[in-house]
């Protein structure tokens, strides 16, 4: 049994009403079992100094000292649990008390955008300038490019896939998901992908512009969202997020995206084309990228039937949806600017992070590197060589781009819109800025892998006709393209010996080393650019199969040449500011850096020998230089490939032509051509090459653009490897030039023979029509696909033919 209470007979009688209750009094509770009294020890420890628990000494006066006595393994624990509790409540207090408070205090401080305050930000134009700072034009969105839907104009297949793509939990969470965000913390540490932001978050996001990668800001966006869901319903949420999202294509919202992307309107969306654009959300600025896009799309698709949002039939049965031509569906109001201008301005900021939507919300002021004069002068120059062509088939670009900046000077892609069939407008192709094979003007990069090597243009080539090089007979155009047994390759180059240049690349210099010194000079194939440099083969020496680039690529290639081997990329953005001129990135200073070689003096003596080559090229071209300025370049030609149940007259004619030329201050680019292959004629019925409509065309633009201007000449360098020298020629050289590329075909080696475009001469036997051999490699195709090449086709495609000139 406990011991009795002990007794104080001396303690007066308390009062009912102050008699104590809350156990501090002496006496004992007539509840309380009293079990804890049975430990002595621990029923005294309170009247014990806090040094009774040290039990440092647990052995007490055997240790030799005089201790206190050792704790009970009962205070022991006690003591433990003691601590523990403490740690506990100060973790609490830490991570839930304290965070606790704090939102509760940023919830009533913080408010929610609404959708009409988002639809203000976004009203700022912008503003394109010319170089001398002239205005240009300006864009503003059209009217219901960002209409606001109502929550019932939202359809519930576009709801579901976007759920899909960003949050499936959004009909259920509070505007977090912390498992989400624990899976994002978790990715940051590993590496792995994905964030952990709701659709509401996102909405916080898009509608306060601030992307700030910093803890502030995620809190207050996680603080925002939950307010959000509180104050709005979770209809309104996503049609306010579906409002404003930026989709790519220029599109802000879930209704220009279906305009922008299938020309219809949201509410006809079925379910593939509304997870393609519900895919597009995480990477608006790749919406021409086919492959992403398939990527993304496949995703939303499968996690549509993951959630039950689309039945595994339907998504058997579905197809990659249809997209309409980008920009065709544009209404934007850009004032005198060219449309084909604006859209490759766009595209470069879009690739650099600015996008039309943060365009917007700035008020962007685009500074450009477009002259005015020179803009005019180029339009002019295309138009005015063509106007007199009677094939309606025949196109024409011209871009030009100077050397010391890198800058666009120029930009013609021929009239922003065509008729169809019905006779109304309709958007037509940039061809500035589309892929064709290059024909002969691919040589430049031929020589400058062959002067990497070390070899000058003193070695020499077999340039005689009909040559066997890799199983194919190659030939050249005629007398005029022949050339002897030993051949200098600086002769070569001026009469555009094929045998030599196919010889060169096929057995010394390699294809791939030829598209990388394209690639070093400035041209940007895919996925950069659009152009295709193809090595599978030797057709990239003539520039054609697989090898296709733009007018762009070519003017700022030749640049590098032009500006003794610095490479300055080409771009059209020299300046970009906001509303308020502060200067967002200014490339006004743009130093470059050497092309083909780390050492600039190597690379400037690399560029030098190109440019000593192409020099003799101009007046062998019948052109000449303007007055008071050297200059250098090269023509090329691609042949048509005729097709059954052509006329004979066909055989001869072609389908692309180029000159492509510089001097120290301007490096142009001009294509005359068709879309695709088709055989072109001139104004009097037959075919044209690259010094017949193209080669006046470079030469008007470059008189009238240089006209008044200093006059200038190529800085002298040292020759590599063996040297040329020059020597009169042995052949007389015809009116004008034509190249012929090689050609195969896809039985034996020995049977096809290989042609390339020459200049016609004046006699009857250069300009009455005549068969020719099938050239190898696939049929042309429209610039956007893979071209042909050798015999049995590249990369799986049927053959076609080839040309340069």
């Amino acid at each position: 049994m406990p011991p009795p209470p002990p007794a104080y007979p001396d303690r007066e009688p308390e009062l009912i009403t102050h008699h104590e209750h809350n156990g501090t009094a002496f006496g004992y509770d007539p509840y309380d079992d009293r079990y804890d009294d049975y430990d002595e020890d621990a029923r005294f420890a309170q009247y014990s100094d806090d040094a009774d628990f040290d039990d440092d000494d647990p052995e007490g006066e055997e240790s030799g000292k005089k201790g206190k006595a050792a704790l009970t393994p009962t205070q022991r624990k006690k003591r433990r649990w003691k601590i523990v509790r403490r740690v506990l409540y100060a973790l609490v207090g830490l991570f839930v008390v304290v965070p606790a408070i704090a939102f509760v205090i940023t919830y009533f401080t913080v408010s929610v955008p609404t959708p009409q305050d988002i639809k203000a930000l976004q009203s700022q134009p912008i503003n394109f300038y010319y170089a001398n700072n002239q205005p240009m034009g300006r864009s503003v969105p059209a009217d219901g490019d960002r209409e606001l839907l109502q929550p019932n104009q939202v359809p519930e297949v576009v709801k579901h896939a976007v759920y899909s793509a960003e949050d499936a939990s959004f009909e259920t969470n509070s505007g977090f998901d912390v498992m989400a965000i624990l899976r994002s913390a978790y990715n940051q540490v590993t590496g792995g992908t994905g964030g952990g932001s709701t659709i509401s978050q996102q909405y916080i996001k898009q509608a306060t512009k601030n992307d700030d990668p910093t803890l502030t800001r995620k809190w207050t966006e996680l603080v925002k969202s939950f307010k959000l869901n509180n104050e709005t319903s979770k209809s309104d949420i996503i049609t306010g997020y579906l409002n404003i999202v930026y989709f790519g294509r220029g599109a802000n919202g879930v209704a220009a995206a279906a305009k922008a992307y299938y020309g219809k309107d949201v509410a006809q969306l079925n379910p593939s084309e509304a997870a393609l654009l519900a895919g597009m959300i995480q990477g608006p600025g790749r919406s021409e990228d086919q492959a992403y896009g398939k990527r993304r799309w496949t995703y939303v698709m499968d996690q549509m039937v993951a959630n039950h949002w689309l039945s595994p039939a339907d998504r058997a049965a579905a197809q990659f949806p249809k997209l309409i031509p980008k920009g065709s569906q544009n209404k934007k109001e850009d004032g005198n600017i060219d449309y084909f201008i604006q859209q490759r301005i766009l595209d470069e900021l879009e690739a650099k992070g600015y996008d039309e939507d943060k365009l917007y919300n700035t008020g962007a002021k685009i500074y450009t590197t477009i002259d005015p004069a020179a803009q005019k002068q180029a339009v002019e120059s295309v138009q005015d060589n063509m106007k007199d062509q009677t094939d309606e088939n025949i196109r024409g670009a011209l871009v030009a781009v100077d050397p010391r900046t890198g800058g666009v000077l120029a930009y013609y892609g021929g009239p922003n819109t065509v008729k169809d069939s019905d006779g109304n407008d309709q958007l037509a192709r940039d061809w500035a800025n589309t892929p064709q094979n290059p024909g002969s003007s691919m040589k430049a990069y031929d020589l400058t892998a062959f002067l990497k090597l070390g070899k000058g243009l003193g070695e020499t080539y077999d340039g005689s006709n009909n040559r066997m090089l890799g199983g194919r007979v190659v030939r050249n155009a005629g007398d005029s393209s022949n050339c002897s047994k030993q051949c200098t390759v600086k002769t070569a180059m001026e009469r555009s010996v094929n045998t030599v240049f196919y010889d060169m690349v096929l057995n010394d210099v390699k294809p791939s080393r030829v598209a990388e010194a394209a690639k070093e000079a400035g041209v940007q194939p895919a996925p950069q650019g659009k152009g295709k440099l193809g090595t599978a083969d030797a057709n990239i020496s003539l520039g054609g199969g697989a090898t296709a680039v733009t007018p762009e690529d070519m003017a700022a290639g030749y640049s590098s040449f032009a500006s003794g081997g610095i490479r300055r990329d080409q771009h059209f953005v020299s300046k970009l500011t906001n509303s308020q001129d502060e200067t967002i990135f200014d490339l006004t200073t743009n130093q470059g850096k050497p092309a083909f070689d780390a050492n600039s003096d190597k690379s400037k003596q690399i560029a030098g020998n190109v440019t000593e080559a192409l020099i003799p090229v101009i007046s062998h071209s019948k052109l000449k230089c303007p007055s008071g300025h050297q200059c250098a370049g090269k023509t090329g030609t691609q042949q048509y490939s005729p097709q059954d149940g052509d006329p004979k007259s066909y055989d001869d004619r072609n389908a692309q032509t180029w000159m492509v030329g510089y001097t120290p201050s301007v490096s142009v680019a001009a294509w005359i051509g068709g879309d695709g292959n088709k055989p072109l004629h001139d104004e009097d019925n037959q075919p044209i090459y690259g010094a017949t409509i193209a080669g006046p065309t470079w030469q008007d633009f470059m008189d009238s653009y240089l006209e008044d201007k200093p006059s200038e000449k190529f800085d002298k360098v040292e020759p590599i490897g063996k040297e040329a020298f020059d020597a009169p020629s042995t052949t007389k050289r015809p009116t004008t030039t034509k190249e012929e590329a090689p050609t195969s075909t896809t039985t034996t080696p020995t049977t096809p023979t290989t042609t390339t475009p020459t200049t016609p001469t004046t006699s009857s036997s250069e300009t009455t029509s005549r068969s020719r051999p099938p050239i190898f490699g696939g049929d042309p195709g429209d610039g956007f696909g893979d071209g042909g090449g050798a015999a049995g086709g590249v990369n799986g495609e049927p053959p076609r033919r080839t040309g340069t000139g």
